[in-house]
Parts: structure tokens; C-alpha cells; sequence
């Protein structure tokens, strides 16, 4: 069944309502861009949509998050955003016309890699958060939020790796595949092997196996989509 074309969520459209508002106000490098729930009423969208679409502009070099009341408050601009953001935004609404294949391919390269380079620099995991999304995952109720806390672990890879490229481009492909990963958890039904396989990479990224990191990271892969590995 064809799929029918793919709506840009909520978050992709605020960011590009930001990057019309630096455009717009003419912001400068070092400017102060509005705080968030201010942004979320000029916008019209919730904060929530704020905090992702700020997010990837951190990721993406963009801004530097503040913390802060008042004055303080709001992300700072670091760079204009030009053709980087706008390219970003490309590869994650034309991604829908790949192949599922193609897609998976792209994912079992990068997240290889980002999992090797994680585990070369890591020492135990500074943020948490790869054992806070497997711990998330254990109380998932529904195929959905497990999936919303798998994305979060993954990104945890990506951004171990330390490259923050790789890191909005696994983003990108992450939600471009969103409803592919909840068909697939649906159609596993029992989500214990997947929990197992990322204990497995976690495990390997901490302890500094590159080697082991990459090939569990296949292994899951492999697990999560049988009919394409």
C-alpha cells in the first residue's frame, strides 16, 4: 500500500517559523531569541514543540540553551542558521520516499559507527540517559511510548558518538521511521529482546568494546526488522 504523503510534525514547523523569526528580526550572532513559553504563545504551538525544535538547533550549532528567568531566559543564536537548517529539514520530509530498505541500511551504518565511537570515548555514560530511556522502556504501556523512549536511547548513541551531525541526521531518520518502528514492535508483541539488545549496547558502549558495541547494535537491528536484515 502506497503511503500516503508525510505531514511535517510539529516541531519541524516551529523550526521553521524560528528560522523565519532570526531572518525576519534580524538577529544577530549572540542575541537573545525569545524565551520559550513566549516563543510557544508568538507561535501558537505548545512548548513542548519548542523544546525539540530548539533542541536540534542546538544540535545543529544553531543556538546555545540558557537557563534563566527574565532577561536571562532563552536560547542564544551561535550562528545563523542558513542552509544547514533548511537542509536538515529536507532530508527529514524527502526521507518518506526512500525504500525501507534504504532507510535501514542508512540507520545499521550510522548507528555501527556512532556506537563504535561512543564506546571509544566513553567512560561510564555522563548524561544517564541511554539507562534512563531503557528504564522508560520497561514501564511502556503501549507499542508507541516504547518507541518514543527506543528514539531516545538511540539518540543517546548518536550523541555519544560526539559528532553532532551524525547526531540530526539519526534524528531525521528516526522520525521519518516513527510508524515503521511501532508496526514493528506490534508485530514482535513481546518487546523483551529488544530491551535485551539494548542492555547488550549499553553495556558494551560503557565497558569501551567498540567491536561488541557495533555488533549488538546489528544484532538489534536484525531483531527489529528480520525481513530486512
Amino acid at each position: 500500500m502506497a503511503d500516503k504523503a508525510r505531514r511535517p510534525r510539529a516541531f519541524e514547523e516551529v523550526l521553521l517559523q524560528v528560522e523565519r523569526r532570526i531572518a525576519d528580526d534580524g538577529l544577530r550572532v549572540g542575541d537573545r531569541l525569545p524565551g520559550e513559553r513566549q516563543l510557544a504563545e508568538q507561535l501558537q504551538v505548545s512548548r513542548a514543540s519548542v523544546r525539540e525544535a530548539l533542541r536540534v538547533l542546538e544540535t545543529l550549532g544553531v543556538v546555545s540553551s540558557q537557563a534563566g528567568r527574565g532577561p536571562d531566559a532563552g536560547a542564544v543564536l551561535t550562528s545563523r542558521p542558513d542552509s544547514a537548517l533548511t537542509g536538515l529539514l529536507r532530508l527529514s520530509l524527502g526521507l518518506s520516499s526512500l525504500t525501507m530498505r534504504e532507510v535501514i541500511d542508512t540507520r545499521l551504518m550510522i548507528e555501527r559507527w556512532s556506537a563504535e565511537q561512543a564506546a571509544r570515548r566513553a567512560a561510564p555514560e555522563p548524561s544517564g540517559a541511554m539507562g534512563e530511556a531503557m528504564r522508560a522502556m520497561e514501564a511502556a504501556g503501549s507499542a508507541e511510548e516504547f518507541v518514543e523512549h527506543d528514539i531516545a536511547f538511540h539518540m543517546a548513541i548518536a550523541e555519544a558518538s560526539g559528532n553532532r551531525l551524525i547526531e540530526a541526521v539519526m534524528r531525521a531518520l528516526r522520525d521519518a521511521m516513527r510508524r515503521y518502528a511501532i508496526e514493528a514492535v506490534e508485530r514482535l508483541g513481546d518487546t523483551g529482546v529488544l530491551r535485551e539488545d539494548h542492555r547488550r549496547i549499553h553495556a558494551a558502549i560503557t565497558s569501551g568494546d567498540a567491536a561488541g558495541a557495533a555488533d549488538a547494535v546489528t544484532a538489534h537491528l536484525a531483531h527489529a526488522y528480520p525481513e530486512l536484515l
